[in-house]
């Protein structure tokens, strides 16, 4: 029996990437759907002369808003490309082979390494090397979990791929900021029960060690200025998280 494969594609304000995402994968895959958090620009418009299906939903985090997803889709396995991914030529083409030698249900997901675009340039390091996500997957024994940084939980095996997804991350810099604002936000809510008093060691020391640990210990000097950029991002989102909660705890608002 032949398996339906569905693209999804989770947007929020993506025109600048969602026609490259879709176009990576359209030839693969049996249904194309899109999840948007009401977009405000082209995403939506774009996505629909592509072919595909439109469902919307007000975003409250991240694994709630896939989840969401998941269960209005039709076929058997998900392939969930975030905006700013593309397929490879070489890894579509071993999901091909997967696909046409019906070897794809061996596991009920799939690891895949990403290449990671930052500034124009590849990093190789700063903790970025070995980043990889499940991208390919059952669609009846896989949830997310986590409001933040989303993990999905596989009732079962889960194999790796051998080609790398493409992951452009970089949309300007005000875009990322903007992005560790709204991660911030959520965080706050999560650790607020499991943090205790908030004392200088959160605001300081706690950045201060992860610039360390992304620029010395996980070599994000070797990726030269773009290295340094993003160890200094890693050390504001960790401060950022405890000034949000600092707010929530104290009700200022953001």
């Amino acid at each position: 029996m032949k398996i339906e494969l569905t693209l999804l594609v989770p947007t929020k304000n993506e025109e600048s990437n969602i026609k490259d995402c879709i176009q990576s994968a359209i030839d693969l895959v049996d249904h194309v759907y899109v999840v948007d958090s009401y977009s405000t620009d082209n995403t939506v418009q774009i996505a629909q002369e592509l072919g595909a299906q439109i469902i919307s939903r007000k975003f409250d985090n991240y694994s709630d808003q896939k989840n969401w997803a998941i269960d209005q889709l039709p076929g058997d396995w998900i392939l969930l490309l975030d905006a700013d991914e593309q397929l490879t030529a070489e890894l579509r083409q071993e999901i091909v082979y997967l696909l046409e030698s019906n070897t794809l249900e061996d596991h009920q997901a799939y690891w895949v390494y990403r290449n990671n675009i930052f500034f124009g340039k590849e990093i190789r390091y700063s903790g970025y090397q070995g980043d990889k996500v499940i991208r390919l997957f059952k669609k009846d024994v896989c949830r997310y979990t986590n409001r933040v940084h989303e993990s999905l939980q596989v009732n079962g095996t889960v194999g790796f791929l051998k080609n790398k997804l493409y992951h452009n991350t970089y949309r300007g810099f005000d875009f990322h900021l903007a992005k560790l604002s709204s991660y911030a936000t959520l965080q706050a809510e999560d650790y607020n029960k499991k943090t205790g008093k908030l004392t200088a060691y959160h605001f300081i020391f706690k950045p201060g060690w992860r610039f360390i640990k992304h620029y010395f210990i996980k070599q994000g000097f070797r990726d030269g200025i773009p290295g340094v950029i993003l160890s200094s991002l890693n050390a504001y989102a960790t401060f950022l998280r405890y000034v949000k909660l600092w707010m929530l705890r104290n009700n200022i608002p953001n």
